[in-house]
């Protein structure tokens, strides 16, 4: 009776003592990724760190022997200096009219492209260009081919026609760098809002036809709740990257007629003023402020997501 017992515990137990310990089988799976995620703290979490260390200092690269240790008076500085808290206010301003704007024109063209018509192919790659072309390089095309008052094309367009012969960045700046930002961002939440509108229950909104409900009560009931989410992610993420832009206002003003945001503020502060110290805390701030909306953005990806598994 023994010995019939014994032998098939005996076979059970030789393929668990073969087996890996459940710990070693993990590490063996998160080993491909430890040279990935070396990688990224080396180049991106020391860097911040070492950022985060000299902001608490007031350090002149101009006097390095005279740096000392200041605590929060950095910080300070930037909240309450009227030309950091004016970049403050731009920067929030920019962010708020570029996102709005190029959600609204990108909902627009999202419509127009969720519809059937010859071409739609060739009008997409088209509407799609602009979010392809490097950063700077899209500023420089607004400086030079659009707004020069000399041989820009809208001057051109507005002589044709005989009207005034206006400079476009020195008469209305900020508006200048908001044009160039939609322009760029708009094809990117044209995307979003599509796949939103393609992701829609189309015998759902057929249904609604056949009750007798109309384009604008189909749109106002029915696709505007579905994209909402799609419309935060879009606000989000557009907010992420407008927030740090820098290109724009260098390429197009130099910072200058009241269009420094708080990246180019930073660049002031380090690299003309040489103040460490305080151009470190206000990036510390924009740092901060990326993280906060990009935690609101993977909030509402996840949503998504998991919108979509359960259906």
């Amino acid at each position: 009776m023994t010995a019939t017992t014994t032998a098939p515990l005996a076979a059970d137990s030789a393929p668990a003592l073969r087996r890996p310990p459940a710990r070693l089988r993990a590490w063996a799976t998160r080993a491909p990724l430890l040279p990935a995620l070396v990688f990224m703290i080396v180049v991106t979490q020391l860097p911040f760190v070492a950022t985060l260390v000299i902001s608490f200092f007031d350090w002149n690269a101009l006097y390095p022997k005279a740096r000392r240790f200041t605590w929060f008076d950095n910080y300070q500085q930037v909240l309450t200096d009227a030309d950091l808290r004016h970049s403050v206010w731009v920067t929030v301003l920019l962010t708020a009219s570029v996102v709005v704007a190029s959600l609204v024109l990108g909902l627009a063209l999202a419509l127009l492209l969720d519809r059937k018509f010859k071409g739609r192919g060739v009008v997409r790659t088209l509407l799609i260009a602009p979010f392809l072309v490097v950063p700077v390089a899209a500023a420089l095309l607004w400086k030079h081919v659009l707004y020069n008052p000399e041989y820009g094309l809208l001057n051109g367009l507005l002589h044709y026609v005989g009207g005034p012969q206006p400079d476009w960045v020195s008469n209305t700046p900020l508006l200048a760098v908001e044009a160039s930002l939609v322009w760029q961002w708009t094809p990117f939440m044209m995307l979003i809002l599509l796949a939103g509108l393609q992701s829609r229950d189309q015998q759902q909104i057929e249904a609604a036809r056949v009750d007798g409900a109309s384009d604008w009560q189909i749109f106002r009931h029915l696709t505007l709740p579905h994209l909402r989410r799609y419309l935060e992610l879009g606000a989000l993420l557009g907010s992420i990257y407008i927030v740090q832009n820098f290109d724009a206002v260098f390429t197009l003003t130099s910072g200058g007629l009241g269009t420094a945001n708080l990246p180019y503020t930073v660049y002031q502060s380090f690299y003309q003023a040489h103040e460490n110290g305080l151009a470190s805390a206000a990036g510390v701030l924009v740092v901060i402020g990326s993280i906060v909306i990009a935690t609101f953005a993977l909030r509402v990806v996840s949503s998504l997501f998991r919108e979509e598994v359960s259906r």
